[in-house]
């Protein structure tokens, strides 16, 4: 090889690793702004400034607003799956696994309130964005596998209940946690509790998790499993679990729950 050659190639990597960099800051920028604005709110020129790059950027890298929105929902879905794939399950007590992951969404939903903010926006928009997405429904092949898995081992253990499907566990378990967080304002005021106080926050995970025993266990395994402590049966799984983004800001939050009170109703 020579030297010119050399340089050409070394160039060529060194563009790319640039355009890589700026593409993810891109990405990351939309993410925050998406979740504090929603889709409609979100400028492009808000995204290219906090990104620090040129609106030109975004539509070379990704085309269109609409197209990065979809990414943004595509991510936000990997992330997802990401930090679920470094959970650390029980491989031989498929009851205690269940609840790890049980535990695993509930406080992943807690520590990444621009999920449910960017969900929020995009169920408001009847899912518009979501369904031009050609990777949604891959990325949520491997959330349902993993749950399956579990769910056959208890199965065969005896523990669960022969009729018991990833699905519908899974809408179990995401409705639960994703209701409460995305409307816990309009619940506070409604039920007159601080429901994000540390106290209703553990009530709730161990409502969540009383909830899927008994709609997944044998009657009599569910209740031998009530009278054991929640904490113990889903701690070690949290422990290799790390956020995949920064938290959104405070005007994410107030920005989404202003959504979340018109999707409530």
């Amino acid at each position: 090889m020579t030297t010119a050659t050399a340089r050409t190639r070394a160039a060529a990597g060194t563009r790319a690793r640039q355009a890589q960099d700026t593409r993810a800051k891109i990405l990351k920028a939309a993410i925050k702004v998406f979740a504090e604005r929603g889709y409609d709110g979100g400028r492009v020129e808000r995204i290219s400034s906090l990104a620090k790059t040129y609106d030109r950027m975004i539509y070379y890298y990704f085309g269109s607003k609409e197209k990065l929105f979809v990414e943004v929902l595509e991510t936000i879905y990997t992330q997802l799956n990401e930090a679920e794939q470094a959970l650390e399950l029980d491989p031989d007590n498929p009851v205690r696994a269940l609840m790890q992951l049980t535990d695993f969404v509930w406080h992943y939903y807690l520590d990444h309130p621009e999920f449910v903010a960017i969900l929020t926006s995009e169920n408001i928009s009847q899912g518009r964005h979501a369904k031009k997405s050609g990777r949604l429904k891959d990325i949520s092949s491997y959330a349902l596998s993993v749950l399956d898995g579990v769910l056959e081992r208890g199965k065969a253990s005896g523990h669960f209940q022969p009729e018991a499907r990833a699905r519908d566990v899974y809408l179990v378990i995401a409705s639960l946690g994703y209701f409460y967080n995305s409307n816990h304002h309009t619940l506070s005021a409604f039920l007159g509790e601080p429901m994000m106080s540390k106290p209703a926050l553990e009530h709730w995970r161990n409502v969540m998790q009383h909830t899927v025993l008994h709609a997944v266990c044998r009657p009599a395994i569910a209740a031998e499993q009530a009278a054991v402590e929640p904490a113990a049966a889903s701690r070690p799984a949290r422990a290799a679990r790390k956020p995949a983004t920064k938290p959104a800001s405070k005007p994410a939050r107030k920005t989404a729950q202003n959504a979340r009170m018109a999707a409530a109703g």
